[in-house]
C-alpha cells in the first residue's frame, strides 16, 4: 500500500512511496502530529542518485518488521536534500558538531518534536550489527529508551547545540575590517601544499574534483602569465590534476561528463553518479585550459562533456538533476566492460586492438573482475605502437567509442532524476556562455540562451523566484544559490548577447536577493528567505562545499553590476559581504576560494569593457577582447540603442564613429575609444 509519498513531486520521495514505513514529506501536518502525539521525528534525508540511499532503502525502509518498529516510535520524515538543502545544511552541520566529522547521505537523525533539534545523528545504519554497530531495528529501539529515559539530558543537550549553531550563523567580526589583498597572498601557498604531487588533485582517497580551488589555481597562473612571467609550479599542478581527471576513471571515456568522485587516489574507480553540477563547474575550467593553451588536448574531453550535457541530462524546459549510480541491480553496471562485450559492440579487429590499448582492456581487470576504461595511452604512443599517423588514430578512437556508445544505450540505464534545480541549471548556463564566448561556439551560447529564457519564464513568478521544476511545474521557494547563481548566469549572457530584457531581469533579481536574504546588521545572506518557515538555525553559507559559496558569488556579481550601472548600493552590500567573511578568509584561505575572488574583485577590479555601434561592427572588437582567458576583464556589447539604457551605460557622444568603447575599471572610465589599434593597445597595457 502506498505512503504519503506517492503524491510527491520528487523523484526521490517518490521511490519511497511503496515503502511499508509510513512516510510524510516534510511539512506542517507531520510536525502537528509529533507535537500533538510527543513523538520523536525520524527523518531521513537523501537523493534519487546516491548508492548508499538505495542500500538503507532495501535493507531497511523495505523491510517490515524495521518498518514497524519505524511506525510504532517515531513520526517518519523523508527529504530530497536537493529540494530542500536548507534542512540538509542545517542537520548537517548539527551531525558535525554532535558527531565531530562530517555528515554524508543518506543522513538519518532523529529530532525532537518542539524545536526540532537532533539528539541522534548518523548516516548510513546497517539492517544487521556490523563492525561493532548495533542493527538499525535495535538501535531504533535504543534510541527511543534513550527519549523516553533522559529528557534533561536531551534538554541540556539540545540546548548547547542550538547555541552552537547559533553562533555559526551570527559570526561576524567585532570591527568593521579594513579589507586587503593579504588573503590572496597566502592562498598560492595553501594550494600547493594541498596538492597530490604524484596523481594531481587535492588530499588523496575520496578524492573531489573540487573546480573552485582549480579554478584560483587557474587564476594564479593565469596573472602570472599578465605579468610576462611563467607560474611553472602552479601551471604543473593544473595539468597534472587536469589530466588526471579528464584521462582518468573520474571521466567517462566514452560517453562523455563526469562521475561524482574517485574513491582512490589515482583517478581510477569513481562513484559512478552523475550530478549536474558537476559537470557545470568542470567545463568552463576546460574550457579556459583549452582557450589558454594550457591543456589543449582536452579539447575532446571538453566537447564530450557538453555532448552528455545535451544527450542525457537535457529535457523540456531545462537540464535534469542527476544520473543515478546503480542500474542493473548494482553499482556502475552501465559503464563497465569486458574484452567479449567490446568486441560484440561491433569493433573489428583492428579497431578493437587500438581501443584496447587505449583504454586499458589488454591490462587486468580493475574493478570487480571487469574493466571501467581509462585513457592509458595518449594519441601520439598509440600512433607510435600502431605505426599509424595521430590523425587516423583520433579517427579511429572516434569510431571506436560511437560503437561502444551505441552498445552501452542498450543496456538497462541508470535512473534519472529529472526534477530542473534552479541553482544547478543557473551554474550550467554560466558555463556553457563562458565556455562558448572563449571557445567560438556560438551553439553552446544559444543552448545557454535558451535554457535561461526558459528558466526564468517558469521559475519566476511575480518578481519571485522558485528553487525546482518538474513537468513544467515550479515550486519551493528559491534559496539564496538559486539567487546568486542565476545573477551570475545573467551576466554571463550578457557578455555574450547583450539584451535589455536580460539587463532588467538581472536588475531585478539582484534586488529581490538583496531584499530576501540580506542580513542588514552584520552583514551576509542568509540561505533562506527572511519569510522562510522558523528553523532550528538560519545559517549563512561562508565556505565552499560541494557548490561555491553562495555568498562568494553574490559578492562578485553584486561588484560586477555596481560597476556597471554606478550603483552604491550594491557596492556596499558586496562589501559587507567581506567584511562579515574576514575572519575566515584570513584564517581559512583553502575554503574561502570563491568569497576570495570576489575579494579580488573589490580590491583590483576586473575591467569592463562597453562597446557601442552597430552589431556587426562590434563583433571583431568585441571577439579580441573576449578570446583572451588570462585577462581578468567583462566585455559587453551594449549596441546602438541608448534610449533603452540606463545613463551610465549610454553611448558617449562621438560624430562618425562606427564602433565606440570604454575601458573602465571600478568606478574610472578611460577616454572613448573609436580606432581598433588603440583599442587592442589599451586592453594589451591593462592586464590582468
Amino acid at each position: 500500500m502506498a505512503n504519503r509519498l506517492q503524491a510527491a513531486a520528487s523523484p526521490y520521495l517518490q521511490q519511497h512511496a511503496a515503502d511499508p514505513v509510513d512516510w510524510y514529506p516534510w511539512g506542517s501536518e507531520a510536525l502537528a502530529r509529533a507535537r500533538t502525539e510527543q513523538r520523536p521525528i525520524l527523518l531521513s534525508i537523501g537523493y534519487a542518485a546516491c548508492h548508499w540511499c538505495h542500500v538503507m532503502a532495501h535493507e531497511s525502509f523495505a523491510d517490515a518488521g524495521i518498518a514497524e518498529r519505524m511506525n510504532r516510535l517515531f513520526i517518519c520524515i523523508k527529504v530530497d536534500r536537493e529540494e530542500r538543502p536548507d534542512l540538509d545544511r542545517i542537520y548537517q552541520q548539527a551531525h558535525q558538531l554532535l558527531n565531530g566529522r562530517p555528515g554524508g547521505w543518506p543522513l538519518t537523525v532523529v529530532l525532537t518534536p518542539d524545536d526540532l533539534l537532533p539528539f541522534f545523528c548518523g548516516t548510513y545504519l546497517p539492517k544487521s550489527p556490523r563492525h561493532g554497530l548495533p542493527g538499525f531495528g535495535e538501535l531504533l529501539e535504543r534510541i527511543h529508551t534513550f527519549w523516553q529515559q533522559r529528557p534533561e539530558l536531551i534538554r541540556t543537550q539540545n540546548a548547547q547545540l542550538a547555541a552552537a549553531l547559533h553562533t555559526i550563523a551570527a559570526s561576524a567580526p567585532s570591527d568593521r575590517p579594513h579589507l586587503t589583498p593579504a588573503p590572496l597572498a597566502a592562498l598560492r601557498p595553501a594550494l600547493l601544499r594541498a596538492v597530490d604531487p604524484l596523481n594531481g588533485g587535492f588530499g588523496s582517497a575520496p578524492k573531489f574534483p573540487q573546480a573552485n580551488l582549480l579554478a584560483r589555481l587557474q587564476r594564479i597562473a593565469y596573472d602570472a602569465r599578465c605579468a610576462g612571467t611563467v607560474d611553472v609550479e602552479v601551471e604543473d599542478s593544473l595539468r597534472r590534476t587536469l589530466r588526471g581527471m579528464c584521462f582518468g576513471g573520474l571521466c567517462d571515456q566514452i560517453g562523455g561528463g563526469f562521475f561524482r568522485y574517485s574513491v582512490d587516489a589515482r583517478w581510477e574507480i569513481p562513484h559512478f553518479e552523475k550530478m549536474l553540477y558537476d559537470q557545470a563547474l568542470l567545463i568552463p575550467l576546460l574550457a579556459d585550459a583549452v582557450a589558454s593553451q594550457l591543456c589543449p588536448e582536452l579539447s575532446d574531453t571538453l566537447e564530450r562533456s557538453v555532448d552528455f550535457l545535451q544527450r542525457e541530462l537535457l529535457a523540456a524546459g531545462g537540464l535534469c538533476a542527476t544520473l543515478d549510480a546503480d542500474s542493473d541491480g548494482g553499482e556502475g553496471r552501465y559503464y563497465l566492460w569486458t574484452p567479449e562485450s567490446a568486441r560484440a559492440a561491433g569493433l573489428d579487429a583492428e579497431h578493437y586492438a587500438l581501443a584496447a590499448a587505449c583504454w586499458g582492456l589488454d591490462a587486468p581487470a580493475n574493478f570487480e573482475g571487469v574493466w571501467h576504461v581509462r585513457q592509458r595511452r595518449s594519441t601520439a604512443e598509440l600512433a607510435t605502437t600502431f605505426g599509424l599517423d595521430p590523425p587516423t588514430v583520433a579517427t579511429r578512437l572516434a569510431h571506436a567509442r560511437m560503437q561502444l556508445l551505441t552498445a552501452r544505450a542498450r543496456r538497462s540505464p541508470p535512473a534519472r532524476d529529472d526534477k530542473q534545480l534552479t541553482a544547478w541549471n543557473a551554474l550550467a548556463i554560466s558555463a556553457l556562455a563562458r565556455s562558448g564566448r572563449l571557445l567560438a561556439r556560438e551553439d553552446w551560447i544559444e543552448l545557454a540562451t535558451k535554457l535561461h529564457a526558459q528558466l526564468r519564464g517558469e521559475a519566476w513568478r511575480n518578481g519571485r523566484l522558485y528553487a525546482v521544476r518538474r513537468h513544467g511545474q515550479a515550486y519551493q521557494a528559491a534559496f539564496l544559490d538559486d539567487y546568486a547563481f542565476l545573477l551570475d548566469a545573467s551576466l554571463e549572457l550578457l557578455q555574450c548577447r547583450w539584451n535589455a530584457e536580460t539587463l532588467g531581469f538581472t536588475v531585478a533579481l539582484a534586488d529581490r536577493l538583496l531584499d530576501q536574504f540580506e542580513d542588514r546588521d552584520a552583514g551576509g545572506c542568509y540561505f533562506s528567505p527572511h519569510d522562510a518557515e522558523p528553523l532550528p538555525a538560519r545559517p549563512k553559507p561562508l565556505h565552499d562545499e560541494t557548490l561555491p559559496s553562495a555568498n562568494g558569488i553574490t559578492a562578485r556579481c553584486l561588484l560586477q553590476l555596481g560597476h556597471l550601472l554606478g550603483q552604491p548600493r550594491y557596492l556596499r552590500s558586496a562589501e559587507r559581504i567581506l567584511e562579515w567573511a574576514w575572519p575566515a578568509l584570513e584564517t581559512q584561505p583553502l575554503s574561502c576560494a570563491t568569497l576570495l575572488t570576489a575579494l579580488e574583485e573589490y580590491c583590483q577590479p576586473a575591467l569592463q569593457v562597453r562597446l557601442h555601434g552597430e552589431a556587426a561592427a562590434c563583433r571583431s572588437w568585441w571577439e579580441f577582447a573576449v578570446r583572451q582567458p588570462a585577462a581578468r576583464r567583462c566585455v559587453f556589447a551594449i549596441g546602438d540603442a541608448n534610449a533603452a539604457l540606463p545613463a551610465v551605460l549610454q553611448a558617449p557622444r562621438i560624430q562618425s564613429a562606427a564602433v565606440c568603447a570604454q575601458i573602465c575599471r571600478g568606478a574610472h572610465c578611460d577616454e572613448p575609444l573609436t580606432d581598433f589599434d588603440a583599442f587592442t593597445a589599451a586592453l594589451s597595457v591593462s592586464q590582468p
